[in-house]
């Protein structure tokens, strides 16, 4: 039923690049998330609309009274090019994208998440309630390029990567893997 008006889905930077490409405005608001538990603000949320000037999400934006409460000072339009700069950055951070759907099919944000702080994931991957969905991608490691160094296992949120201690190579748990992508990014050799 949640499928048919709002839901997320973890997607790699590659789907969210494509997904800018159609996107006539985007803006940058502040993470419900963190806000929900009373932390402090964090600007990973990027609301998308393919109308000029946010079309009907501008407006709905405009009416959520907290977006624009003294504590974060409001929404930021952004032009095509600056949050596929600020999403690589994220990925650094260790953070993965998912698409937010408002009325399925429409895409209305793509957020940078993290399992600590993002509530859908959260109650998807610690008490199995399916608010956030998998990528329709599986990471893989190509064992001839892959050092041992571990540091893929250290950005992966989902805890879907391993290391094999024959082999001194990381190894993939695909049924763990949401298929984000954010590993690569660590990866000195791109295994």
């Amino acid at each position: 039923t949640q499928k048919k008006v709002h839901y997320g889905q973890v997607v790699p930077i590659e789907d969210v690049e494509k997904i800018f490409e159609f996107t006539q405005s985007i803006v940058r608001m502040a993470c419900v998330c963190p806000h929900a538990a009373g932390r402090k603000e964090e600007r990973y949320c990027y609301g998308v609309s393919i109308a000029p000037s946010g079309g009907r999400l501008g407006k709905l934006l405009g009416e959520l009274g907290y977006l624009y409460g003294p504590e974060n000072g409001g929404i930021e339009t952004l032009t095509r090019e600056e949050p596929l700069a600020a999403f690589q950055g994220h990925e650094r951070e260790s953070l993965f994208h998912s698409v937010w759907t408002f009325v399925t099919p429409f895409i209305g944000a793509i957020c940078n998440c993290d399992r600590a702080d993002c509530l859908a994931t959260r109650a998807t991957v610690n008490h199995s309630l399916p608010l956030m969905f998998k990528a329709e991608y599986v990471a893989s490691i190509d064992p001839d390029r892959c050092n041992g160094c571990r540091a893929c296992m250290r950005a992966c949120q989902f805890g879907a990567l391993g290391f094999g201690a024959s082999t001194k190579k990381a190894t993939v748990q695909q049924r763990h893997c949401f298929g984000c992508g954010v590993c690569r990014a660590f990866c000195p050799n791109e295994a």
